[in-house]
């Protein structure tokens, strides 16, 4: 039922059509007791949207709006396995539902265009990644934060393990031992035992472990990685890493892994060890934004004048836009000429200029990136990088 977060569904998103667009969004809780009031919220939640829907387009067909909204309520499986928040999007032509990795706080909007806002900030939160777990016996994906991480379910085009990849083109297992790269959960013997058979079955060994690495590369970088546009993080043991590190194409995998055997850890020491790793790439992307904004300041294409932004945005000037993750610019930006009316009062009116530029900035091919104040290179809210 939940949708995956990547390029194309926020592109898809940005660029609907004006209709009858329904949004929820609300906290949710992993555990009990606190989870079994997340329907109870959720259902509060519809009775409002159904208020606001009556009151804003009263010839509408408002149960048939509502009804795959007010199905998620009949379906308890759903409201086991929740996360941290949960975005339910709909129209006339469209549903949409996001397990979310961060709290959201709760709302019933009705408009013409779906509500963005809380799923685009997260979306594009500069410290998202994926950690591939690696080993000849299990293929794992999991997704997540500094903050927490969370096990994808894979599509069956990923192979779990070396025999499912392979099938009947794999090598006969008749060594007395287990070869290098397989788990401490393998049932294939003591992992310091090798194989008997000479160095010709060696190599037919090691040609499987190939094979199969490629085409879980293959899957994952077509199913995860390039959609999702997040970088990857490799667990696996030292021979495994050098071996996929040989056959990958997937220009998302990070340059360090982690060397370590991914069945000796449980999630949270998994998540403990992959930050150490992306921590350090995270900081190196940052520095490096900074840098290029910097630089581009210097050939004057660069701005972090909110007015400037709106006009360079509409033109399709800029190529990044960096936003302050809980900044709040009231105000309203003109989508046909890119004038910015800023709220000089500070009073938060309903309307964010922020959350006008990203979805403007992604529409038009550029990238946006969410960050913490204290990473941000300027103090305006907003930083952008111009294309010319």
């Amino acid at each position: 039922m939940n949708d995956p977060i990547t390029r194309d569904t926020l592109t898809d998103l940005v660029k609907l059509d004006e209709q009858i667009c329904l949004s929820v969004y609300m906290p949710t809780h992993r555990s009990v007791p606190e989870r079994e009031q997340d329907p109870i919220r959720y259902k509060n939640l519809l009775r409002e949207l159904r208020g606001a829907l009556a009151s804003r387009y009263p010839q509408a067909d408002q149960d048939a709006l509502l009804e795959p909204f007010e199905a998620l309520l009949e379906d308890r499986d759903f409201w086991v396995y929740q996360r941290d928040g949960l975005a339910v999007l709909g129209g006339e032509h469209f549903f949409r539902v996001f397990a979310l990795q961060r709290r959201v706080p709760e709302i019933a909007s009705v408009d013409v265009r779906p509500y963005l806002k809380p799923l685009l900030r997260i979306a594009q939160s500069a410290d998202r990644f994926q950690v591939l777990c690696l080993a000849r016996d299990e293929v794992r994906l999991f997704e997540g934060n500094r903050d927490v991480l969370d096990e994808i379910e894979l599509v069956d085009e990923v192979p779990r393990n070396q025999i499912q990849a392979l099938g009947g083109d794999l090598t006969e297992a008749t060594q007395s031992g287990k070869p290098g790269g397989y788990s401490m959960a393998s049932e294939r013997g003591d992992p310091m035992m090798h194989e008997a058979g000479g160095s010709g079955k060696q190599d037919e060994i090691d040609l499987d472990r190939d094979r199969f690495f490629r085409k879980v590369d293959s899957a994952i970088s077509e199913n995860y990685s390039n959609p999702g546009n997040l970088p990857l993080l490799l667990v696996a043991l030292p021979e495994n890493q050098s071996v996929f590190r040989a056959a990958t194409r997937n220009q998302h995998l990070v340059e360090q892994g982690v060397d370590i055997d991914p069945s000796s850890l449980d999630v949270d020491q998994l998540r403990k060890r992959s930050w150490e790793v992306m921590s350090r790439q995270y900081r190196q992307r940052l520095d490096g934004i900074v840098d290029q904004y910097g630089a581009s300041s210097g050939q004057g294409l660069a701005s972090d004048r909110v007015e400037d932004i709106g006009q360079a945005a509409v033109a399709g000037r800029v190529s990044t836009l960096l936003v302050e993750a809980e900044r709040v610019i009231p105000g309203e930006l003109d989508q046909q000429s890119g004038e910015v009316h800023v709220n000089g009062t500070g009073e938060e009116d309903g309307y964010d200029v922020l959350d006008q530029l990203i979805p403007q900035v992604l529409q038009n091919g550029g990238e946006v990136i969410v960050l913490p104040a204290d990473q941000m290179p300027v103090s305006t809210g907003a930083a952008a990088m111009y294309r010319f």
